[in-house]
């Protein structure tokens, strides 16, 4: 069964959606899985999956782990945090994927960007830092080029 835009159920899978994300958003250092998300939203995980893929463009996880960074990128810059601390900071409990992914996300590692960074930004209002260092998704982050 194919939900058409604008039917009721499918403007009621959105504002589930809308939840999830709001939700992921906010605890995002707390230990989320889609299973846990689905039923917060009454959806089987599967469904939701399906569903925020297609509406957001990338899965639940993926979402989760681009908040996570975006978060870490911010506490790197401070600089008062080790990356291990940073890694468990913002919910991450494996620091070889917590790297991983901010290097996938980022395109360095998370002691060169805190090396590189700490105070690149330094007295930038806020939510221009925020804009300036957000983080690039679906491993489109540009390759540092060797010399």
């Amino acid at each position: 069964m194919t939900i058409q835009p604008g039917s009721e159920l499918h403007l009621r899978d959105l504002a589930r959606l809308r939840r999830v994300r709001d939700r992921i958003d906010r605890e995002y250092a707390q230990p989320l899985d889609v299973e846990a998300l689905a039923r917060g939203v009454h959806m089987s995980g599967g469904h939701l999956s399906r569903q925020f893929r297609l509406a957001y463009g990338e899965s639940v996880y993926s979402y989760l782990m681009t908040r996570r960074i975006e978060r870490a990128m911010a506490l790197l810059r401070r600089g008062d945090l080790s990356v291990t601390e940073v890694c468990f900071t913002v919910g991450c409990s494996s620091l070889g994927t917590f790297s991983t992914r901010f290097s996938e996300l980022v395109g360095r590692s998370p002691s060169a960007y805190k090396r590189d960074q700490a105070q690149a930004t330094a007295g930038m209002p806020s939510c221009v830092a925020r804009q300036v260092t957000k983080p690039i998704r679906n491993r489109e982050a540009p390759q540092e080029s060797e010399t």
